[in-house]
């Protein structure tokens, strides 16, 4: 048998076979030849995109804004939440990034190989679209400071040299199309390019950013023009490094924002230094592009991240010694008025934002990129799979490209521009929530090299993601949540399964087990039993409608499908079972039912059926009630193509396409095949069981059930028969032993169920007359009262049957003593096959056409040689009774106690 692991896999899965005839061997050499080169380091690919798109325009438009509206206390408290907010996101992604291979796809990837389809696959989406509104905001930014110092005023006047570009909706949209067309250049040459380009911006950037501190010490005090109001024009000044500056900028001083109107606040503020700080997966949407991913992300992400924050608190303090409280309110261009040369500050403007739109537009395209490969929208991603020799995705380029150029129709963002952020925050909580999902389950294959994390930094990452979205806008927040939700209910049932493994069974597992171990048998009570079953199958091809009615009969409890193959695994070369395991898993799924599978392999079925009630369950959680087939001379009928995902997965394969559903079951016995078991190793099974404690139900005509067809026909009332009464020993009418009341509560269960709770439940009191028929119904009434089960009692003589045995009874006493008829195995075979054929009868003509019958099953005789004829009796008393039940509790499991 071959070995397969994924270490194998990886280092001999691209080796072809020399001189085979294999025909994906010369694909296989191919892509070996041709391998998609990782071109970027730590610095360039991770450090660069990372400190741009979190400085962005925020470093130069808005850095005064946030110290003139909260001051300087408030200004370091926010990036100290802001900070403390990302860094533990930063935390997470070091995390998860440094746990295995990571490939294209940056955040996408790790959540989707964390979380599974369905919500990589919905955060995936909500990222890409993230990146192409963030791309577009950009480019209109830039497109409008662009045309705010060169455009002409509106009455077509030139006020300045400089000022030469017309404006007009269409002219803003050539102007940002054609800068879009240069990022999309850029893109489109690889990510080589786009690093080099990344790194000429940020040179240019860091050079900007060295006049900006250069001009806090070499510019001298000036003061500058700002306008208050509409042709109010007053004077604020550029006071140079004086304490009396530093000390009025201290406290917080919230005034109305002079480009909205409006009244700023601490969490309006907040939200607009927070857009700032967003840039954290820049530098992991490259990861298909690194050529050591998991070294890179951490390394070169914490270090973006201690830069800024350094970068943006000097600047806050500077800038609060520096510079009055009125120029910052009112002047958000300060910075180039007091640059030692003005053009600085508009270079850095324009180079960091030009910067972020190919930030986002690449990062777009490696998401659709990743969502493409790995098919979790089907065949309407195909295109994007396209790539260059060089292995750059150019057709995800081009459509994120085409999408981005949509967005720029709409001309104004900033109704998008408070959402994005938002989509920007879910990932960033969905990391944190991925990071946290693999930390909980505890998975020994969990171990990341980076380990500076906990359980509780994830938490307070999606806590403060989660009031970071609602604080910028609760409408937004929950509309993107919604949103998230929707396509994550959308994928769970049109995505393909994969093999990534899924985080959510980790969990189960974990939760699983600890509750098993708190699931104390010791503490069980006749109150709160349900019945746990084990349902044998020998060919599931034949007992489908069985399998089907005891998932409803089972009432929340453990239900498991057994099925012993007989065989010696000393004489074979491995375990045959394990290969049949999804096959049986394929019927659990197509029949839908909540069973486990246990297999076992045997020297005969009745060593196999003690070894599955011994170990089948676990802790609290062990089967009490064995269900067996009936034991006669029917020929099976194969209820297997009658399945609609079995007779499709047939078709399937016979037009030669692959089937979902592959069922590996082996055909119907015929009428000329021999049984698996003889009747008295059948009867054995049943002692055993008994002997087990465990309570044994035989299923008998259950082929002939058809409840789709009992239920959908108006013409008759459904009903459940109950017969509480041991027909082999009629001399004892009892309706309250341990068995008869296993009866009644397994017909009450059945009928609690939701789709038999419209069939009437019927129990016959079988009476002589001879006895006080009045006072038996009254108390057959208080004890159905008592145990809350509803249900009609039809009362019957049945003087002519009971004759019958009495008759045959006398005959077989005349030459024994009176002590042999008191023991009930022995005595229970003298009932003749008249008396037997009585009682058949008489459940035929009063039970008109019954859903179910269940009838009460007589406990084996201890004699071995009596097994037989135990055997004829059931076959006689049920022939043709339809779908029956014979059932022996015993365990009690009814309750009058509240």
């Amino acid at each position: 048998m071959a070995e397969r692991t994924p270490l194998l896999n990886y280092r001999l899965c691209a080796v072809p076979e020399p001189g085979g005839s294999n025909p994906s061997a010369g694909r296989t050499r191919k892509e070996v030849q041709h391998p998609a080169p990782k071109k970027l380091s730590t610095f360039f690919g991770v450090v660069i995109p990372t400190l741009l798109s979190m400085f962005s325009v925020v470093v130069f438009l808005r850095i005064g804004f946030v110290v003139g509206q909260a001051g300087l206390y408030q200004s370091i408290l926010m990036f100290v939440v802001a900070y403390f907010i990302i860094s533990m996101t930063v935390l997470s992604v070091c995390a998860i990034s440094t746990n295995g291979a990571l490939d294209a796809g940056g955040a996408y990837y790790m959540i989707s190989r964390a979380l599974g389809p369905e919500f990589g696959g919905s955060i995936g989406i909500m990222f890409f679209f993230a990146n192409i509104c963030g791309s577009a905001l950009y480019v209109l930014g830039l497109v409008e400071s662009i045309v705010d110092i060169f455009g002409l005023s509106p009455t077509g006047l030139s006020t300045s040299s400089i000022q030469v570009l017309p404006q007009s909706y269409w002219y803003e949209l050539l102007y940002g199309t054609v800068i879009l067309i240069f990022c999309l250049l850029v893109c489109l040459v690889g990510a080589d390019i786009y690093a080099k380009a990344s790194f000429i911006i940020f040179l240019i950037v860091i050079l900007v950013l060295g006049t900006i501190f250069i001009s806090f010490f070499a510019v001298s005090p000036k003061s500058i023009n700002i306008t208050i109001s509409l042709g109010n024009i007053s004077e604020a000044s550029f006071t140079g490094f004086k304490l009396s500056t530093l000390k009025s900028n201290l406290p917080p001083q919230y005034v109305e924002d002079y480009t909205t109107g409006k009244v700023m606040s601490f969490a309006a503020v907040f939200a607009v230094m927070f857009n700032g700080c967003t840039g954290i997966m820049a530098g992991s949407n490259m990861s298909g592009d690194l050529k050591n991913p998991s070294y890179s992300i951490p390394r070169g992400t914490i270090t973006a991240v201690i830069f800024t924050y350094i970068v943006y608190n000097i600047l806050c303090l500077m800038i609060s010694c520096t510079c009055e409280r009125l120029l910052l309110q009112k002047d958000y261009d300060f910075l180039k008025d007091i640059n030692v040369w003005h053009p600085f500050v508009i270079i850095g403007v324009y180079s960091s934002t030009i910067s972020a739109a190919m930030s986002n537009l690449i990062g777009a395209s490696r998401i659709l990129y990743a969502l493409a490969k790995d098919d979790i929208f089907g065949k309407l991603l195909i295109p994007a799979k396209k790539t260059s020799r060089g292995g750059n995705p150019w057709a995800a380029v081009l459509i994120s490209w085409v999408l981005v150029q949509l967005v720029l129709f709409t001309g104004k963002l900033n109704t998008i521009a408070g959402i994005v952020t938002i989509f920007f925050l879910l990932v960033y909580a969905a990391v944190d929530l991925a990071c946290l999902a693999l930390e909980w389950a505890s998975a020994p294959n969990f171990r990341p090299t980076f380990r500076y994390f906990t359980w509780h930094t994830c938490v307070l990452g999606i806590i403060g993601c989660g009031i970071m979205m609602f604080l910028i806008s609760p409408i937004y927040a929950s509309c993107s949540v919604a949103f998230m939700l929707i396509l994550l209910l959308v994928l769970h049932y049109v995505s393909p399964s994969s093999s990534w493994g899924y985080i959510s069974q980790a969990l189960i597992f974990h939760q699983v087990r600890k509750y098993l171990l708190m699931l104390d048998v010791r503490k069980d009570h006749v109150k709160f039993w349900r019945p746990q079953i084990l349902l044998m199958v020998a060919n599931p091809r034949t007992c489908t409608q069985l399998i089907s009615f005891t998932n409803d009969l089972k009432k929340s409890g453990l239900y498991v499908l057994g099925h012993v193959q007989k065989g010696n695994l000393d004489e074979m070369p491995s375990d045959p079972l394990q290969a049949q395991y999804d096959s049986w898993l394929s019927l659990v799924d197509a029949l839908n039912v909540k069973s486990f599978v246990s297999l076992t392999l045997s020297d005969s079925v009745r060593h196999g059926v003690q070894h599955l009630l011994f170990i089948s369950g676990l802790g609290g959680m062990r089967p009490n009630t064995l269900i067996l087939g009936f034991y006669d001379d029917c020929v099976p009928e194969d209820g297997l193509e009658q399945i609609p995902a079995f007779s499709c997965s047939r078709s399937s394969i016979t037009s030669g396409q692959d089937g979902n559903l592959q069922p590996n079951f082996p055909p119907a016995r015929d009428a000329s095949s021999s049984k698996a078991l003889s009747g008295k190793e059948y009867v054995a099974i049943i002692s055993d069981s008994i002997k087990m404690l465990k309570n044994v139900c035989l299923a008998r005509y259950f082929c002939q059930l058809n409840k789709a067809q009992l239920f959908g026909c108006k013409n008759y009332e459904v009903s459940i028969d109950v017969w509480p009464l041991n027909p082999l020993r009629p001399d004892s009418a009892n309706y309250v032993d341990t068995c008869s009341l296993f009866l009644l509560q397994m017909a009450c269960i059945l009928n609690m169920v939701r789709s038999w709770r419209s069939a009437k439940l019927r129990i016959f009191l079988c009476v002589e007359s001879g006895n006080s028929v009045g006072e038996q119904e009254k108390k057959l009434k208080q004890l159905l009262r008592q145990l809350r089960i509803k249900g009609s009692i039809k009362t019957l003589h049945w003087d002519s049957v009971t004759a019958l045995h009495w008759h045959k009874q006398m005959v077989h006493e005349d030459g024994c003593d009176g002590s042999f008829a008191n023991n009930f195995p022995s005595n229970a075979m003298k009932i003749s096959d008249d008396y037997l054929k009585a009682v058949n009868r008489m459940i035929l003509e009063h039970g008109a056409h019954p859903a179910i019958r269940f009838l009460y099953l007589p406990r084996p005789p201890a004699n071995i040689a009596l097994h037989e004829r135990y055997l004829e009796q059931l076959d006689i008393m049920t022939k043709n009774l339809g779908p029956t039940l014979l059932i022996h509790g015993i365990s009690a499991v009814t309750s009058i106690d509240l």
